[in-house]
């Protein structure tokens, strides 16, 4: 018996083929625990807290077996008793800690920061049912809690607790912790608090709950409805728990490790991932005064201490809270946050960069670039955005401060996890040391013009279409046609990122074919995407989608050359099994609107074509991989920003002169759509198109239809070409690892120890 075989079995107490799936998965919990802690190390000098509201971390079990070198030794054990691997990772439920890109690059960099061998934890919540679950019911999304603890949970239980105040009432904050490993690296961990107190059978029908009994609800949902002030109230109750008990933990372990608090920096860089965990520099502030360090010093202390990563240029999502949701949830906080505010105004005569601004409004953003020494962008045109435009008054207060950290992702989830055969080919081509060093994925570039390695190319990728096709037939009876090609937008539905122009094309496309103008190749559109339950037009997007698969799947005309399917409830599962299938990555954001995206970059280490606007990372994406090998349409930044600065854009105006957008938007109304779907739902969108269109879809749209038949021509008619062209894209990945992120940031901010 194989070293694995005897671990399994004696964890288990009987052989291996008569062991239940889940009786396995327990015990490869226990080993994979094991394992970890072996790899624990102790910390000398600074150690990383990264706080974020999310971590959307995925499914554990085969990422922490390739970081601890067992999954090959696993895989075979399974098999060679008549177990299958896959069949083993369907038991384990996916934790509901995050919701979209901002949640799994804190998940990327947290695997990153351990690979590495650098000390870093993160700080987040226990959410007990994340966002929501997502399903489709006559077209509409629904929404449903996404219960996932239970007896397979990766959060440990401690005996840790902190006190944290609410609203002048005591709560007891209790710290899980996940242990997050990394790939022939140390073992860190993910640091989650919850109250003993909450009760999940408080949810009534979907996702509604009693907002206001905070004991109860605090830790429920992810990102609660803000719709209403229970809502937005409760937003701020989560931060403060959040950071308070976070706050507790840094510096007990800082006191621990010998620090006596003066010289808090040289124990800790707290790294503030986006506005969310704000609360924590006034809170750092109040808890040293209280250890009777002066007030100045404090201020001193923690901006030393704490940087922060912008992640977005949309004003609406840099958090502002009115001065009396703070004094009624966290009252002890005020008068920091005033004296802070004092400070700016004493020094900085312009008050726009003041923290409590004339309407009583607290800008968070704002305390953030004041109190840290550090502001950091995720993209080189949102960082220049942010210094040239959006926080320009705080970029000439301080220049030195403003930086940028490329966002990248974690190549062990997003090549070996969900692409393994891929994986097997890279390594016998160019060896194995792109996992460790994704910079050595240039080599692949050798083998641009040889034809079998091109063949085995496209044969992977096909291979990975089929397995996409066959999934979807099991999850939700969708039958897709592999040999069409594989168009993918999965992200978070929100209009800046403008599913609603692929919407546009895809009537487009109906109008053509029922023409008789039939695209090169059938294309199958996917979708993956949550909409915030609050968010109407966002819904009425989804809705329009669903309603145009069923107009066009009843239309034998167009059903031949047209698909659109909607993944229910997206989340970084399903994406592992969309990425490998892709053949055009959809990222059409309007430009300057993206601070960088990441699923970019997945799409792209999978052997995906971008079709995307210079937007982003996008902009480094097509440095990366040049002209040819990427499909660049749309508005430049510097456009759209000059029509937002005149006001010049009138959608109107776009919809009457071009007959084509007219056509497109006024189906939405048509008898075809009404015939199936909602009325009210189908008018309102139609009506936001020709009324506002905020982020400026008909002005790109024409452009969007040129490129994209362009990328069905080149898919049907130069196999060989776009093949080709994938490749480059892989070999040209290797600078969007997380790793080098992650090495830019302690080289630049955090300085950790080893």
């Amino acid at each position: 018996m194989t070293e694995m075989e005897i671990a399994l079995s004696g964890y288990c107490k009987k052989d291996i083929a008569h062991c239940t799936y889940e009786e396995l998965y327990t015990a490869l919990l226990h080993i994979v625990e094991e394992k970890s802690r072996q790899r624990i190390a102790p910390v000398k000098g600074r150690k990383l807290y990264y706080i974020s509201a999310e971590f959307l971390i995925g499914k554990l079990l085969s990422n922490n077996l390739i970081n601890l070198g067992l999954y090959d030794d696993v895989k075979a054990c399974l098999e060679a008793h008549g177990k299958s691997m896959a069949e083993l990772e369907e038991v384990e439920p996916e934790p509901s800690l995050g919701n979209g890109g901002l949640g799994r690059l804190a998940a990327c960099f947290l695997d990153s920061v351990a690979t590495l061998n650098l000390p870093g934890d993160g700080i987040g919540l226990r959410y007990h049912c994340g966002l929501f679950h997502q399903n489709f019911e006559n077209g509409l999304q629904n929404e449903r809690p996404d219960f996932w603890l239970g007896g397979h949970d990766w959060a440990v239980k401690t005996s840790k607790t902190y006190p944290v105040s609410l609203a002048g009432a005591d709560y007891t904050a209790r710290l899980y912790q996940i242990a997050v490993t990394g790939y022939e690296g140390r073992t860190n961990f993910l640091n989650l608090f919850d109250l003993d107190t909450i009760d999940e059978s408080l949810i009534g029908d979907g996702i509604s709950f009693d907002k206001t009994d905070i004991a109860k609800n605090l830790t429920l949902f992810l990102y609660p409805d803000d719709s209403d002030d229970a809502g937005r109230l409760l937003r701020i109750y989560q931060q403060y728990l959040m950071v308070s008990a976070g706050t507790q933990m840094i510096l007990e372990e800082c006191m621990e490790r010998g620090s006596d608090l003066h010289d808090l920096y040289d124990y800790a860089a707290v790294q503030i991932n986006d506005t969310h965990p704000s609360m924590v520099i006034p809170e750092l502030i109040r808890l040293l005064c209280e250890k009777d360090i002066d007030f100045d010093e404090a201020v001193e202390i923690v901006t030393r201490t704490c940087a922060y990563t912008n992640h977005t240029i949309l004003a609406e999502a840099l958090e502002k809270w009115p001065r009396h949701y703070l004094e009624t949830v966290v009252p002890q906080l005020m008068p920091v946050i005033e004296k802070l505010d004092m400070i700016v105004r004493s020094k900085v005569e312009d008050v726009s960069t003041a923290i409590i601004d004339a309407n009583n409004i607290v800008h968070m953003a704002h305390m953030d670039i004041h109190f840290t020494h550090s502001t950091n962008g995720v993209a080189a045109l949102h960082t220049e955005i942010l210094k040239n435009s959006e926080l320009n008054s705080f970029y000439r207060l301080y220049p030195e401060k403003f930086n940028n950290k490329t966002n990248g992702i974690t190549f062990r989830r997003w090549l070996l996890k969900c692409n393994p055969e891929l994986t097997a080919f890279i390594e016998s081509l160019i060896g194995p040391g792109f996992k460790k060093d994704a910079s050595l994925l240039e080599k692949l570039a050798d083998f641009a013009s040889d034809e079998k390695v091109l063949h085995q190319l496209a044969r992977i990728k096909q291979d990975n279409k089929r397995a996409l096709a066959q999934w979807l037939n099991h999850t939700q009876g969708v039958t897709l046609n592999p040999d069409s090609l594989f168009a993918i937008q999965s992200k978070r539905l929100h209009e800046y990122k403008r599913q609603q122009l692929n919407l546009l094309y895809l009537i487009h496309q109906y109008f053509e074919i029922k023409s008789g103008h039939l695209p090169a190749a059938p294309l199958t559109a996917i979708f993956g995407a949550k909409a915030a339950p609050a968010y109407t037009i966002a819904k009425d997007i989804i809705h329009a989608l669903l309603t145009l698969s069923q107009v066009i799947a009843a239309d034998p005309e167009v059903s031949k050359w047209l698909q659109i399917v909607f993944i229910e409830n997206y989340n970084v599962t399903a994406a592992e099994k969309m990425i490998p299938a892709c053949d055009l990555s959809e990222q059409i954001s309007l430009a300057s609107k993206e601070a960088s995206g990441t699923g970019n970059m997945k799409f792209m280490l999978n052997g995906a074509l971008t079709l995307g606007t210079m937007d982003g990372a996008n902009v480094e994406i097509a440095d990366a991989v040049g002209n040819g090998n990427i499909y660049i349409f749309g508005q430049s930044s510097a456009q759209v920003i000059r029509r937002y600065g005149n006001g010049s854009y009138c959608a109107r105006e776009w919809y009457e002169i071009d007959p084509n957008i007219r056509r497109a938007v006024d189906f939405l109304t048509g008898s075809e759509m009404l015939s199936r779907g909602s009325s009210e739902h189908l008018t309102r969108l139609h009506d936001e198109f020709i009324g506002k269109d905020w982020f400026q879809t008909l002005p790109d749209f024409n452009a969007y239809v040129v490129r994209k038949n362009q990328a069905l021509s080149d898919y049907a008619f130069n196999s060989y070409d776009w093949t080709r062209r994938a490749l480059i894209n892989i070999s040209r990945a290797g600078f969007f690892s997380s790793d080098r992120t992650i090495a830019e940031y302690n080289e630049d901010i955090w300085h950790l120890g080893v």
